[in-house]
C-alpha cells in the first residue's frame, strides 16, 4: 500500500506493511481490551457502516469525549472520517458552557462520552442544543444508549457497503478531517480546521525524528496526555504507521504504574510531568542519606552538566557511565524506564535543567515545538543523528516546513501542517493568515537552524519605567527552585516585575522536617513569613542572570494551586492570566502597594 494520505489510511497501511497482534490496548478498570491490527480496521468498517445506517451524511459533524484514551475513540476517529464525517474532539474538563458553545457551532449531529459523569454534563445541556440528535457512552451507563449500538448497526448495516466504499474513495487529502476547539486562555474557543495532508503529512514528516530501531522488533508506547489535544492524536498515527504497540493509561494519576505495566519505548509527557518524576527522584535520593545520598548527589550533579553528541569529552561521559550504573539505571527500573528511547515533551517550556538531567541520566527527552494551528509539530529536537538536539531550543523544523522571524520577533510558520482557518470566523483567520503564513503569537529566534522559544507575543508586558519584560523566561528560571510548583510573573504598567507563587508542599514538607519545624497546611504557607523569605531568597538567586530592571523583586506565595476546575489552567495546563489577574487582584494590590 502506498503511503496514507488520510487518516484512515493509516490503520490499513499497518495491516498491509506491519500488521500486529496488539495494536492497541487499555487498562479498562481491571480487564483489558486489546485489538489487532485486522480487529481494529474489520470495526471501524462496522463504525462506518453503522454511522452511515444511522443517517450520517458526509459533512457531518460527531463530537468525542473522553476522560482517558481509549480504544473506542480510535475507532470512532476512523470510523467517521472514513464514512465522510468530520470529528470534533473536546476537551473532558471544559465547561457546560463550553459544550454548549462548541455543539451548536459545529452543529454535530452525535456525541460520544466515556462515562457517566460526561453523559450527565451532555444530557444536561441537550435542550440548548437543537442539532444534537443523540448521546452515546462508551461505558456502561444506566439510562444511556452504548456505543455498541453503532457495531450492531453496521453488522446489520451492510447493505451500506457500497455507500461506504464511494464515501472513502471520494475523501481527498484536502478535505477537512477535524475541527478543534482551542482550550482559549482568552475569549471564546476557536475551532481550528485542520484537513487530513495537515495531519497526515505532519506525522509522516515527524517519523524521521524518532528514534533508530532494528526492523521488525517490539515498539511499545504508552499513551495517557488527552488524545483530544493534536500533539498525542497526530503521534496515534504515527505510531499506526510505525507498527507500535500502543499501551493506553488510565490517567495522568497512575503514569507511574502505566509506565511499570507498559515498560515503553516511548511515550509523550509535558514539562509538569517530568518536573514531578524529577523532584520525587531527587527527594528519594537525598533521603537515602550518608554514602548513597552523597553518590546521588555527585551522579544528578554530572547529569546537569550533559550536553548532546559526547560534547564534554571523554572522561565525562565516563564519569556518566558509571553515574547511570550506580544510580540512574535503578531509577529507570523504579520508574518502567528500562527500555526508553525517546520521550517527546511539548506543550510548554521545558526548563533547561530537566532537559539534561533526564538525558543524563539516559531517559532521552526530544523537546518539540507546536501549535493546534499547525497539525502540530512545527520543530522538535532528536539524537537520531549527530548536532539534532541543543538544550534550550525546541530542536530544528521537520521537513517541508517553513519559518520567518518577524520584525517584532514573532514566529511565523509556513508548511504542510497549516491550518485551513477557523471554522465559521473569517476575520479571527485573517487576523493570523496571511500570504500562506500562519502567525503563531509566539516571540523566538532561528540559532544555527535551532528554533528558540523566548515568550508569547500577547504576554509580554512593559513597566512604568517603559522597560520590556518576558514573563515566560522569569518563570522558567524561577521553576529551577524546588521550592516553586507554579509561578505567575506580574507587572504590566508596575514600577517592577513581581510573582505569584504556588508552593511545593511535598518539597516544602521536606525542608520543614529538615529544619525541625512544623509545616504548615497550604492555605497557611502565606503567612509564614519564614518560609516566604526563603522562597524569594531562592529567587534573588534565580534572577542574577537577567537584567536589574527584569528581576522579581516581591512575590506573593499562594494559599492554593492553580488548577483547571479553578479556572486558572487550561486544559492543557498553560496559564489562564486573565483570570488570575482578576482572582488574585486584591494581592496583587497588596505587593505594589507595600
Amino acid at each position: 500500500m502506498q503511503q496514507p494520505t488520510r487518516l484512515f489510511d493509516f490503520p490499513r497501511y499497518q495491516l498491509t506493511n506491519n500488521p500486529v497482534d496488539l495494536m492497541m490496548t487499555m487498562p479498562n478498570g481491571g480487564n483489558p481490551v486489546s485489538y489487532s491490527t485486522a480487529q481494529f480496521v474489520n470495526e471501524m468498517d462496522q463504525v462506518s457502516l453503522g454511522l452511515i445506517a444511522m443517517g450520517l451524511n458526509p459533512g457531518d459533524k460527531i463530537a468525542l469525549i473522553s476522560h482517558n484514551n481509549r480504544c473506542e475513540w480510535n475507532l470512532m476517529d476512523h470510523g467517521t472520517l472514513q464514512a465522510g464525517g468530520i470529528d470534533v474532539p473536546i476537551y473532558p474538563t471544559m465547561t457546560a458552557e463550553d459544550y454548549v458553545y462548541i455543539l451548536n457551532h459545529s452543529e454535530s449531529r452525535f456525541c460520544f462520552v466515556s462515562n457517566a459523569e460526561l453523559h450527565a454534563k451532555v444530557s444536561s445541556i441537550l435542550d440548548q442544543v437543537p442539532s444534537l440528535e443523540a448521546v452515546f457512552t462508551f461505558e456502561k451507563v444506566n439510562g444511556a444508549r452504548h456505543w455498541s449500538e453503532v457495531l450492531e448497526a453496521g453488522k446489520s448495516g451492510t447493505e451500506h457497503q457500497s455507500t461506504l466504499d464511494s464515501r472513502r474513495d471520494a475523501v481527498v487529502e484536502t478535505d477537512m478531517a477535524t475541527i478543534i476547539y482551542t482550550s482559549g486562555t482568552t475569549g471564546r474557543p476557536k475551532g481550528v480546521m485542520l484537513t487530513h495532508k495537515n495531519i497526515a503529512q505532519n506525522a509522516l514528516h515527524s517519523v524521521p525524528r524518532l528514534p533508530e530501531r532494528e526492523s521488525g522488533t517490539e515498539y511499545r508506547v504508552l499513551s495517557f496526555l488527552p488524545v483530544c489535544h493534536i500533539f498525542e492524536r497526530m503521534l496515534h498515527y504515527l505510531y499506526m504507521y510505525e507498527g507500535a504497540n500502543i499501551h493506553f493509561g488510565e490517567s495522568l494519576e497512575t503514569v507511574k504504574d502505566d509506565l511499570a505495566a507498559a515498560k515503553p519505548h516511548m511515550f509523550t509527557a509535558v514539562p509538569r510531568l517530568l518536573e514531578k518524576f524529577h523532584d520525587a527522584i531527587v527527594a528519594k535520593g537525598r533521603d537515602a542519606g550518608g554514602v548513597k545520598s552523597a553518590i546521588f548527589n555527585w551522579a544528578v550533579g554530572l547529569a546537569l552538566a550533559w550536553e548532546p553528541d559526547g560534547r564534554n569529552g571523554g572522561f565525562y561521559e565516563w564519569k556518566l557511565g558509571i553515574a547511570r550504573k550506580l544510580v540512574f539505571d535503578k531509577v529507570k527500573e523504579a520508574l518502567g524506564l528500562t527500555q526508553i528511547m525517546a520521550v517527546a515533551c511539548g506543550s510548554a517550556a521545558l526548563a533547561p535543567r530537566l532537559a539534561r538531567f533526564f538525558n543524563g541520566a539516559g531517559i532521552p527527552v526530544y523537546e518539540g515545538y507546536g501549535l493546534t494551528e499547525t497539525s502540530p509539530v512545527v520543530s522538535v529536537n532528536s539524537l537520531n543523528s549527530p548536532d539534532m538536539l541543543r538544550i534550550g531550543t525546541v530542536g530544528k523544523l521537520i521537513e517541508d516546513t517553513e519559518v520567518q522571524i518577524a520584525e517584532d520577533g514573532e514566529i511565523l510558520v509556513k508548511g504542510h501542517q497549516t491550518m485551513i482557518g477557523y471554522y465559521k470566523d473569517d476575520e479571527k483567520t485573517a487576523e493570523v493568515m496571511s500570504d500562506g503564513w500562519f502567525h503563531t503569537g509566539d516571540i523566538g529566534v532561528i540559532e544555527d537552524g535551532f528554533l528558540r522559544i523566548t515568550d508569547r507575543k500577547k504576554e509580554m508586558f512593559k513597566t512604568s519605567g517603559g522597560k520590556y519584560v518576558a514573563p515566560q523566561l522569569l518563570e522558567n528560571a524561577i521553576k529551577a527552585s524546588r521550592l516553586v510548583e507554579q509561578v505567575m510573573v506580574i507587572g504590566e504598567g508596575r514600577k517592577h516585575p513581581a510573582a505569584l507563587v504556588v508552593p511545593d508542599m511535598a518539597v516544602l514538607e521536606e525542608w520543614c522536617r529538615r529544619h525541625n519545624r512544623p509545616c504548615p497546611a497550604a492555605a497557611d504557607v502565606p503567612d509564614d513569613q519564614e518560609i516566604c523569605d526563603r522562597i524569594m531568597e531562592d529567587i534573588h538567586g534565580l534572577m542574577e542572570p537577567f537584567a536589574s530592571w527584569e528581576r522579581i523583586k516581591k512575590i506573593q506565595v499562594l494559599p492554593a494551586a492553580f488548577s483547571i476546575d479553578g479556572g486558572e489552567l487550561t486544559p492543557t495546563l498553560k496559564l489562564k492570566r486573565k483570570p488570575i489577574l482578576a482572582k488574585y487582584g486584591h494581592l496583587i494590590e497588596a505587593i505594589y502597594g507595600a
